[in-house]
């Protein structure tokens, strides 16, 4: 219920967003006519067309983007048709007069019955489809939990509640608007002016659509932006991280519920299948993980330590892959990522994220430690409390009668990008390069699925980031199209990671990497040479960045001096 709460409010909220501006005049073009047979089936074919493409757009991948697009053409055809008709009633009938027979109802209808409930209904869907695009922080929430739960009941509602929303908010001002434009006509008598006042808006407003403007320009200028707003909403109603549990020496472990079934697991590597009932009798730490993940690898040296430490005396390690990106689903590269990283005990393979979905697990990395009967006694979420960890592991494998245990714990001493990360706690966010979940961006508005070609602006504000060079931007990656573009991001931390691809015939691709400008010297991460020179060979996650000295506030760029890169994330330490 507080999940539908908030995407309502988040809806609600839309009506202030600099991308809604352009859509206002279609609304306001039918607000003198009477609200239930116009407005309301408008807002209604609106809000269901705004759902249905958002819905795709999550779950359906690449094609239903464009399909989108090619939707958004034909409305913005219509709609400019819908103000022309507006200016003047001779060009409307000059217009419309090949489309009558065609049926086309999405414009002329508009201003020749107005009592047709089908006419604002189809005007509603044209509006629809460019309003689909608009989206705040709530939005892209709701799209990123879509896309990781895949296609349900509970996304779509969640989708259609959003809309409904926006809807909302604009029906009032709908109301609003038809209340004050009465006025005029009884008050005025400048009905006509009225009329012909809201084409030149409505025209207005397909211009800005068509050049991009909704989420260029007018994001950038507008006063009323509702992201900081939206964002704020989503920390406050938002569920706190789970609590780590509080240990008290000497006290037993609590039972926090039973360990679910492994068999939603797509594939196994270094291991035949497992399964809860064949693990009976052994203490079991199950590692949510995937490969690119930095908080991930970081962990990894105590997990391996654990299970090599451990397996002669009961312990059994499962790694649960858990993919965030799309190539991370590919069985060759985990297994290459798993032969690359020392992992030697078994890795289920959770593609579909079923596991991930029976441990209700929201986390990467998250340890799960059970015990003999198949019993979950202690969790823990993120990086960090390895000895009590390691504690826990003991005191299961005691309570399982094991003896003479291996003393000490295993060793803080880890190198290169398992190292721990810095302490710095102004160290920038992660930051995903993606339309779907980009934050931070500037240089420009991102155009999304095409190749633009984009400019970085000459200073950036610290977390700041920008394209250079000919990109198509896509929901989880940015492709580079010619050679020599880059990205720069003026970060705060030690570390500097990014996770990249090479293109699809998998050609490496050479890089470059600058810090304030000048090669990185004794700044250099593991892949890349003190000149900032580096090959990207394979999708991973690359270490660009080590600052040999603290971790303050620098420039960083990359140029490719070859296209097809794939860029998906950036991280810190």
């Amino acid at each position: 219920m507080l999940v539908l709460i908030l995407a309502y409010l988040g809806g609600v909220l839309t009506i202030l967003s600099p991308c809604i501006l352009p859509v206002l005049p279609f609304v306001f073009a039918r607000s003198d006519k009477p609200f239930m047979r116009n407005g309301f089936p408008m807002l209604l074919g609106m809000a269901i067309t705004f759902a249905g493409v958002a819905t795709l757009a999550a779950l359906g991948g690449g094609w239903a983007v464009h399909a989108n697009q090619y939707g958004r053409i034909i409305a913005l055809v219509v709609l400019a048709f819908l103000g022309l008709t507006l200016l003047s009633t001779h060009l409307a009938e000059w217009i419309t007069r090949p489309f009558v027979a065609l049926g086309n109802r999405l414009s002329q209808r508009s201003a020749t019955d107005g009592d047709s409930i089908w006419g604002s209904a189809g005007l509603g869907v044209a509006t629809g489809l460019l309003w689909a695009p608009c989206a705040g922080p709530i939005l892209g929430l709701l799209l990123t939990g879509a896309a990781l739960n895949g296609a349900s009941v509970q996304t779509t509602l969640l989708l259609l509640t959003y809309a409904a929303g926006a809807a909302t908010s604009l029906g009032l001002a709908l109301l609003i608007g038809g209340k004050v434009f009465a006025l005029m006509k009884r008050s005025l008598g400048a009905g006509e002016w009225v009329r012909r006042a809201l084409g030149v808006l409505v025209l207005c407003g397909v211009a800005a659509i068509a050049l991009g403007l909704d989420t260029g320009l007018l994001t950038r200028v507008s006063l009323a932006s509702t992201g900081g707003i939206e964002q704020k909403l989503i920390n406050a109603v938002r569920p706190a991280p789970a609590p780590q549990p509080v240990l008290k020496a000497g006290e037993p472990l609590p039972v926090e519920g039973t360990m679910p079934s492994l068999a939603g697991a797509t594939q196994w590597l270094n291991s035949a299948p497992l399964s809860t009932e064949s693990l009976r009798g052994k203490v079991v730490l199950v590692d949510f993980w995937t490969y690119s993940c930095i908080n991930c690898i970081r962990s990894l040296p105590y997990v391996r330590g654990w299970a090599d430490k451990y397996k002669n005396h009961g312990l059994v390690v499962i790694g649960v892959h858990a993919p965030e990106f799309a190539f991370e689903k590919d069985p060759a590269n985990v297994a290459k990522a798993v032969q690359d990283l020392g992992v030697d005990y078994p890795v289920a393979l959770d593609n579909d994220y079923a596991i991930w979905k029976g441990f209700n697990n929201e986390y990467w990395p998250a340890h799960y430690f059970i015990d003999t009967q198949g019993q979950i006694r202690h969790h823990h979420f993120g990086e960090g409390e390895y000895r009590q960890s390691e504690d826990v592991i003991r005191q299961l494998l005691t309570e399982a009668g094991q003896k003479n245990l291996p003393g000490g714990y295993v060793s803080d001493d880890h190198r290169g990008v398992e190292a721990a990360a810095s302490d710095d706690p102004t160290r920038s966010p992660e930051t995903y390069v993606g339309y779907a979940r980009a934050r931070n961006f500037v240089g420009g508005r991102v155009v999304h699925d095409d190749a633009h070609d984009y400019h970085a602006p000459g200073a950036l504000a610290a977390n700041q980031w920008s394209l250079d060079g000919r990109w198509t931007v896509r929901d989880e990656n940015a492709r580079l199209e010619q050679a020599g573009g880059a990205i720069v991001y003026r970060f705060r931390g030690r570390d500097l990671h990014l996770v990249l691809g090479p293109a699809a015939d998998g050609k490496p691709i050479r890089f470059r990497v600058t810090i304030d400008g000048k090669a990185p010297g004794a700044d250099h991460g593991m892949d890349t040479d003190a000149d900032g020179n580096g090959t990207v060979d394979s999708q991973r996650l690359y270490q660009l960045v080590r600052q040999a000295s603290g971790s303050g506030e620098r420039l960083f760029e990359i140029t490719f001096l070859d296209p097809g890169v794939q860029a998906f994330a950036f991280t810190f330490g």
